[in-house]
This record gives C-alpha cells, structure tokens and sequence, in this order.
C-alpha cells in the first residue's frame, strides 16, 4: 500500500512538473497554425491577390501553398508553396510583441521559379498582427500586406479562411 501511494505522488509530480511553467521558446506558440488573410496589391493596369492556405511549422519553417491572381491577366497567375523561416527565438520576440524580420521562399508549381521572399511581421498580440512582405516578380516588386493570426487547431471550415470555404463548397 505504501508503495501504491508512494508510486502516485512520483506520478503526480512528475505531472505537475511536465505542466509547469513555459519555456522560453514558448512550446505552445511552436505547434500553432498561422493563417494569413487574403492580400491585394494594385498593379498598374491589373491588381494581384495573394492567397495563403494554413501554416503549420515544422523544424522552424512554416510552410504552406499560396496562389497569386491578377486580374484581369488570369494567365499570369501562380501557385506554390510558400516557406517561412521562423526560428523559435524570433517567435518568442513576436510573442512577446516586437516586431520581427523573416525571411522565406515561394516556389512555384507553375513553372519552378524559386522567389526569395522578406517579411516583416508586426504583432498586435499574442495571437494577431500584420505582415509586410515582399518579392521581385520579373522587374515588379510585390508588396502584400496581410493580417495574420494563431490558431491551435488544424483549420477547419468554420474557421478557414474565405477562400478555402469557397473552394470547398464550390468542390461538392
């Protein structure tokens, strides 16, 4: 009995101490969902939009599709993946609201081309800001200026983004 009781408050320790405080690297905000909004840009005689499915981070790189359409010249649009390099220290600086430079890659499905991609991200809190990116397509530089936020979960239709709720209704 003794042993049985004994055993039980190893077990229960050991959990309050797996519960305990966060971790400088905040483990929590590692496993989170970025989701960017939707993005237009006015061109000279067309306006592009960027499009960002759901993030998920693996070994310090959120990763991603995206698509790019410009209007009126659908010939022109894009699609890809979308890979942004964030380490666990400049996400614990956006945790704790300070604005944090990134940088990533677009690579596209199209036709191969790999676009060095700088980003700045401005939180609000702990869970949404802004992002200012930015790329060279050809001659034109791309400036977008999505809202972006957390999320625990893997998106699901409630909370997807407006163009993937299209999509999937317009699928069935």
């Amino acid at each position: 009995m003794r042993k049985t009781v004994l055993f039980l408050l190893l077990m229960a320790s050991g959990c309050c101490l797996a519960q305990g405080a966060p971790t400088a690297t905040n483990s929590a905000a590692i496993d989170r969902v970025l989701i960017l909004e939707d993005s237009t840009m006015p061109l000279t005689t067309a306006e592009a939009t960027l499009i960002i499915g759901p993030l998920t981070r693996i070994n310090g790189v959120y990763a991603g599709d995206f698509k790019i359409k410009v209007f009126p010249y659908f010939f022109k649009n894009d699609m890809g993946r979308l890979a942004i390099n964030i380490s666990d220290k400049a996400l614990a600086a956006a945790d704790q609201g300070r604005t944090v430079s990134l940088t990533g890659t677009s690579t596209s499905t199209k036709n191969g081309i790999v676009r060095h991609i700088e980003i700045i991200a401005t939180p609000k809190d702990r869970d949404h800001g802004t992002v200012s990116l930015w790329f060279m397509a050809g001659d034109q530089k791309m400036i977008f200026t999505p809202a972006y936020y957390f999320t625990n979960n893997a998106v699901t239709t409630a909370n997807a983004p407006a163009h993937s709720r299209i999509l999937e209704t317009s699928l069935r």
